[in-house]
């Protein structure tokens, strides 16, 4: 475990005033380093040229800034030490960079706090910024989160990561103690039902909003309704059950949506000229099509059957969270939950007929979000960010339900907080080497 430098500069708080801290105009100090703050790197040989830049800066000159100087081990940049942190309160970092010839900006350049204790060694585990969005031509991170236990000082560390030829500039950065976030509460349902024998397409999807209406009393934010609800209980074949988006099956959804103020995400086939997909939809509150996704994955059994694959994860903001869907088949795969997590998603819907479990909680522990499924030979069930499932269907017609509370943190003692960990420390930018001379083709 590292120990943190020696504390040199520290802010000290009133215990009246709440903690804050600016720091931005940049000028060198003892050392070339402004005051308060200190180099830092694992080794003196990986360790990046640090220095106050006069020319790039986001208002008034000087800034923080780490260049790699040509060496591909390069680890390392700013740090300042801020006391008078008090364990339990919650606190918000937002700094502004600017990167040049930096290939994977997510591992490369990094934000973060460390928190210590009153004998300055480590406590609890660091707190990663992941939170990104463009300002002005400079990238603006943020990052909200409690101090431990026995937390008295933090360290706000900012570097550079095994980027070469690459250089970051850090400008506007300030941290403060805010007041802790209200739970954000959203109920979920999801139903369980398989029809069989229906005498039409209409009477199967009649089925499910019966269903709905009788299995999930009062007032939800989304209910979840299995893959391919056209086909399910009937002789139609993917093609002929597939309709436009919106079209009838959308329009029967949007009576229920809009009349229990409820949004729904349903499985259908979906005809777009000459292709057909498997889709899953989105029913907002007005009962209108806000969103669909094309199942990504297909099983050979589906490309017999005529269906096209979707190209792409979109991510939905709805009125309570951002949202992914993916569909059966995609679980058996570890990018459609990836993609989807990295686009914010807080929560992913899946429609599904049957498939691995196990890979369903992978899904949901390793990207760390909530999952809800609505199966036939596979559990609808609710599955929360640690793997579990927190509701269970486990008859017909019945639902899963859970209230769900999506500013919860899940911590582990010696990983800390994954949530924030994932996003900068998934290597996509590994590129797979594929051998043609390999049998199996991969």
């Amino acid at each position: 475990m590292r120990f943190l430098a020696p504390w040199i500069g520290l802010v000290s708080v009133a215990l009246a005033q709440p903690l804050h801290v600016q720091q931005s105009e940049f000028k060198p100090g003892l050392g070339s380093a402004p005051a308060g703050w200190r180099t830092w790197a694992p080794r003196p040989e990986i360790a990046p040229r640090a220095f106050v830049d006069v020319v790039h800066s986001r208002g008034k000159p000087g800034s923080l800034a780490i260049s790699g100087g040509s060496n591909p081990a390069a680890f390392g940049g700013w740090e300042y030490s801020v006391a008078g942190i008090r364990a339990g309160g919650w606190y918000r970092l937002i700094a502004f960079y600017r990167a040049e010839s930096v290939g994977y900006e997510p591992l490369q350049v990094l934000a973060r706090l460390d928190w210590a204790n009153s004998e300055g060694r480590r406590t609890g585990q660091p707190d990663y910024a992941y939170k990104t969005s463009l300002e002005q031509g400079w990238k603006r991170v943020l990052l909200e989160a409690p101090a431990p236990a026995g937390a008295t000082a933090v360290s706000l560390q900012f570097y550079l990561v095994n980027a070469a030829q690459g250089t970051v500039w850090w400008d506007d950065i300030s941290f403060e103690e805010i007041p802790e976030p209200s739970p954000r509460k959203i109920t979920v349902a999801s139903i369980n039902l398989r029809p069989r024998n229906s005498a039409s397409t209409e009477a199967t999807v009649r089925s499910f909003l019966d269903a709905i209406d009788k299995a999930v009393p009062g007032k939800t934010d989304i209910i979840l309704l299995p893959e391919g609800i056209t086909t399910i209980g009937t002789r139609n074949t993917y093609v002929e059950a597939a309709e436009p988006v919106p079209g009838p099956t959308t329009a029967l959804l949007g009576e229920t949506a809009r009349r229990r103020g409820t949004y729904i995400v349903a499985g259908i086939y979906e005809r777009d000229g000459i292709a057909v997909y498997n889709t899953a939809v989105l029913i907002d509150r007005a009962g209108d099509v806000v969103g669909k996704y094309r199942k990504v994955y297909l099983p050979r059994e589906e490309y017999e059957g005529g269906l096209t694959p979707g190209n792409s994860y979109p991510v939905f903001q709805t009125d309570f969270a951002r949202i992914g869907m993916m569909i059966c088949w995609d679980v058996q795969y570890a990018d459609p939950a990836r993609a989807l997590a990295l686009g914010g998603a807080e929560l992913l819907l899946m429609p599904i007929a049957g498939g691995s479990e196990i890979l369903a909680k992978a899904r949901a522990i390793e990207n760390q979000v909530y999952l809800a499924a609505s199966g036939y030979d596979y559990p609808t069930h609710i599955i929360n960010p640690k793997g579990e499932v927190i509701a269970l269907a486990g008859q017909r017609g019945a639902a899963a339900i859970a209230t769900i509370d999506l500013n919860q943190r899940y911590l582990d003692s010696w990983i800390g907080d994954m949530k924030g960990r994932f996003p900068k420390e998934v290597r996509l930018d590994v590129k797979v080497e594929r051998d043609p001379a390999f049998v199996g083709g991969r």
